[in-house]
C-alpha cells in the first residue's frame, strides 16, 4: 500500500486513451522535442517528438527517426531528404539545431505499419508539407479499420520498411 499524499479526484482528469497506431492519413502536427540518439550500428539519428494538433487524435504523440549519421550513403541520402522535407514545410531552410523546427505547424503524412519481425504494429512518418498548402488535413476523424491481411503480391500500404 502506498499513500498518495493527496486526494486524487479522477473525475477531474481525462483518462488515457488507446495508443493503437493511427490510421493512414495527413495530420496537423508540431515538433515538440528532438534529440540526436545513437544507433546500434554506431551512427546517429534525429528523433523528433510530434504532437497532433486537431481532430480526434489531438494531443497524441508520434515519433519520427531520421538516420542522419550512417555508414551507408543511401541511408544518409534518404535521411537528408526527410529532413529537407521538414525544413521546407516549416520554412526553416538553414538548421544548426533541431529546436529551430519546434512549434511550427506542418502536415505530416502518417502510414500504418503492419506488425513484422517481432515488432508490434506502428506508425511511420512518410513526409511533411506546409500546413497552409491545404485548408484541412485529410486525416481520418474516426479510427479506421486497420488492415490485417494483404493479398499475395500486393504492395504494402506503407510502401517501405
Amino acid at each position: 500500500m502506498a499513500s498518495l499524499n493527496m486526494n486524487f479526484d479522477a473525475s477531474t482528469v481525462q483518462p488515457t486513451g488507446s495508443y493503437d497506431p493511427l490510421p493512414n492519413g495527413e495530420y496537423l502536427v508540431v515538433a515538440t522535442a528532438s534529440d540526436m540518439k545513437p544507433t546500434k550500428s554506431g551512427g546517429q539519428y534525429l528523433e523528433l517528438e510530434l504532437e497532433i494538433l486537431e481532430g480526434n487524435f489531438r494531443s497524441r504523440k508520434l515519433w519520427d527517426r531520421i538516420n542522419l549519421v550512417n555508414s551507408n550513403p543511401k541511408t544518409v541520402e534518404i535521411a537528408q531528404r526527410q529532413l529537407s522535407g521538414l525544413c521546407h514545410a516549416t520554412g526553416v531552410m538553414n538548421v544548426t539545431d533541431s529546436s529551430q523546427l519546434h512549434n511550427i505547424p506542418v502536415i505530416a503524412t502518417i502510414k500504418y505499419k503492419e506488425p513484422q519481425n517481432g515488432y508490434e504494429a506502428s506508425n511511420e512518418v512518410r513526409g511533411y508539407k506546409k500546413a497552409n498548402d491545404q485548408s484541412t488535413p485529410q486525416a481520418p476523424q474516426q479510427p479506421a479499420a486497420v488492415p490485417t491481411t494483404q493479398a499475395a503480391g500486393a504492395t504494402p500500404p506503407w510502401g517501405r520498411k
